[in-house]
């Protein structure tokens, strides 16, 4: 199976300034994602291909042993271009410049860190069992549940639960539902030849994270990660 690893890391971040090279613990945000994935490569025989606008991650990516070619297009760097559109671009370059069909991509989100080798090959594994499959997301237990504790305006001009097809009057009777942590996606090659915009399909399947896990939105979300990792208040090791 040959695999491409897809690091897209645009510049222009508002929420966090210059987040994508932002220190965490000492280390820029970029490095933990090229970390992983030079491991996972290492054992399966990946390429790792780097999607940026931007110089300035670039150079950081380099100094990590990422280095590229390829320059996003501007088209594909706006707050509204989508992801799936960013990566597919990337694929065909890297397709074309190696004269090789991948198999299968994994993209890793900068800004979503939290997860392990462990994890990916996992995840991996669950994926090339279900031949069926065209995808997979990385997700956690979700806190909300729209069965039970979640609301939305209705057309009649009312609040109501988002999902109020029967009755759930405990949190533990509800069904099971997840929150997507946006840390990592797999791809089989079918999936960008079907042309879906969206991760969701009628054959998607998710991989559950056994730890913590979540993505850097906001100034305070980036301060509460630095501070699990500099004070080792994490069960799990994302820089070895």
């Amino acid at each position: 199976m040959k695999g491409l690893i897809t690091i897209c890391a645009r510049g222009g971040s508002k929420g966090i300034p210059g987040k994508n090279i932002k220190l965490l613990n000492s280390i820029p945000l970029i490095a933990y994602s090229i970390k992983v994935a030079q491991e996972f490569a290492s054992k399966f025989g990946a390429r790792i291909a780097l999607s940026t606008d931007d110089d300035a991650i670039l150079d950081v990516a380099r100094q990590y042993g990422v280095d590229s070619n390829y320059i996003r297009p501007a088209s594909l760097a706006t707050d509204n271009a989508g992801k799936i559109s960013a990566i597919s671009d990337l694929l065909l370059y890297e397709e074309k410049k190696n004269n090789i069909r991948f198999d299968y991509i994994l993209d890793l989100d900068v800004t979503s860190p939290l997860r392990t080798c462990e994890d990916l090959e996992l995840a991996y594994e669950a994926l090339l069992s279900d031949e069926s499959a065209l995808n997979l997301f990385s997700v956690n237990d979700a806190a909300r549940n729209p069965y039970f504790n979640m609301v939305e305006l209705k057309k009649s001009g009312y609040y109501n639960l988002v999902k109020n097809d029967g009755v759930v009057l405990s949190r533990q009777t509800a069904p099971q539902v997840y929150d997507l942590n946006a840390s990592f996606y797999f791809y089989r090659r079918q999936f960008f030849n079907d042309n879906y915009q969206s991760v969701f399909t009628d054959r998607s399947l998710i991989y559950k994270m056994p730890h913590l896990c979540f993505d850097l939105d906001h100034v305070v979300d980036f301060e509460f990660l630095n501070f699990l990792i500099s004070e080792n208040k994490l069960d799990f090791d994302i820089w070895k």
